[in-house]
């Protein structure tokens, strides 16, 4: 997985990712707070002893690391078909790409640990 990582003077700390995994990038800019990503590191490092998959509740992102791999997906995929109908008439229809992006586990950990540091050695 390629990112990019940049310091906007007027948006902040940015992860700059390519278009198929652009939730990732999406999610650590708007919904991974700054001060969470070492608690989320180590979250990661003892992935193992947990039971049941680690998730987190976005304000429009779902996030889901298990062993595996890390999910990410927009929350609108759960809309269901009644919220949609209202559209028919208009022939519109929820696009589903880019809704959701996906990554195997020690990607999303080099990343995070990436992240972590780039934040930390620009402030």
């Amino acid at each position: 997985m390629e990112y990019q990582f940049i310091r906007d003077p007027i948006s902040g700390f940015r992860v700059k990712i390519s278009d198929e995994q652009a939730l990732i990038g999406r999610w650590f800019n708007e919904e991974l707070a700054h001060n969470e990503v070492n608690d989320l590191l180590a979250q990661c490092r003892n992935i193992k002893s947990l039971n049941t998959p680690l998730v987190r509740l976005g304000k429009e992102v779902r996030f889901k690391l298990c062993e595996q791999e890390a999910l990410f997906e927009a929350h609108s995929l759960f809309h269901n078909n009644d919220d949609l109908a209202q559209y028919q008439d208009d022939a519109l229809e929820l696009d589903e790409h880019g809704l959701i992006a996906v990554c195997g586990f020690e990607d999303f950990v080099e990343l995070l640990e990436d992240w972590s540091e780039f934040i930390g050695r620009s402030r």
